[in-house]
């Protein structure tokens, strides 16, 4: 697949040109989705709302989406779980975002952010939506104007129309394991996968049977701006779930797999799912297989 790779739904990427001569469009949304994790002895990381940066200089016009305070089910012992469909399809509609509408996301810093809400919004059945190459640090590093101003967008419709073949349980990735025409693919790091090193979420290592493809390995350290198709399809080629009928992506709590996924989805596969509890649920099973070492 890697050779002559393209991007095959280009619709789900978008470039700071394209959004600088498109931000006063009406039915434009845009949102900068970042969270911050903050190392913590106890819960492997604080989650840290990155509204506080968005008031202090945003893209203009854009508003901020609070992954963990509005977005997720806060009744859940797992952080980041998905919500409800009516707790989403709420919270979509006060930020104006409905059928007519086109969304734009990104995030500081890195871009699973970004790609997590992507992944929801498609998950709830809402396909208009892109996310901005090189986030935030490529709209600032070439000079693109920022604002303090809150978005003034009138409260919109939202429909959910779920998904569940979007999202994995931790059933469908144990049949997915045991499966030679699936592929479960961890989004972590290469020493967080053999257990070598790296924050671990109560068990080292990864999922028995999974591949590895780091979410950091998808864009370029430096510009944030994903690599070449083929550069990325080489990734997944290695692995052997570029040929998968099926791919679950995993990490710890569902976000760095939202980048894996949605790099699967430009690719143009569309068997793809995320699965939710990730390493977080995984571990808490003694009965749930695990390995270290290489691959």
């Amino acid at each position: 697949m890697a050779d002559g790779a393209r991007i095959a739904n280009p619709q789900y990427l978008v470039e700071t040109e394209w959004l600088a001569a498109h931000l006063a469009d009406p039915d434009l949304r845009v949102f900068d989705c970042t969270t911050y994790l903050d190392p913590d002895p106890v819960t492997v990381y604080a989650a840290r709302s990155g509204r506080p940066d968005w008031e202090q200089g945003h893209i203009p016009g854009s508003d901020h989406l609070d992954l963990q305070g509005e977005l997720s089910d806060v009744s859940s012992p797992l952080r980041f779980t998905m919500p409800a469909p009516e707790q989403f399809a709420a919270a979509m509609s006060r930020h104006g975002v409905g059928d007519r509408t086109r969304v734009v996301l990104y995030s500081v810093g890195s871009v699973i952010w970004a790609a997590r809400i992507w992944w929801m919004l498609r998950a709830f059945g809402f396909d208009d939506v892109a996310i901005l190459n090189g986030g935030l640090d490529k709209w600032k590093a070439e000079g693109r104007p920022l604002s303090t101003e809150p978005p003034r967008h009138p409260a919109a419709r939202f429909v959910a129309r779920p998904r569940p073949e979007m999202i994995a349980t931790k059933s469908q990735v144990a049949a997915a394991i045991a499966d030679p025409r699936a592929s479960v693919v961890n989004a972590l790091t290469a020493r967080q996968h053999t257990g070598e090193g790296g924050v671990h979420y109560g068990r080292p290592g990864r999922i028995a049977g999974s591949v590895n493809v780091p979410a950091h390995r998808l864009v370029d350290g430096e510009t944030k701006v994903f690599l070449p198709a083929g550069d990325l399809a080489a990734m997944f080629a290695e692995t052997g779930a570029d040929r998968a009928d099926k791919v679950i992506t995993y990490c710890g709590g569902g976000i760095a797999a939202s980048a894996d996924a949605f790099v699967l989805a430009l690719l143009g596969h569309d068997n793809v799912a995320v699965y939710d509890g990730s390493l977080s649920e995984w571990v808490k099973d003694p009965a749930a297989p695990m390995e270290t070492g290489p691959a």
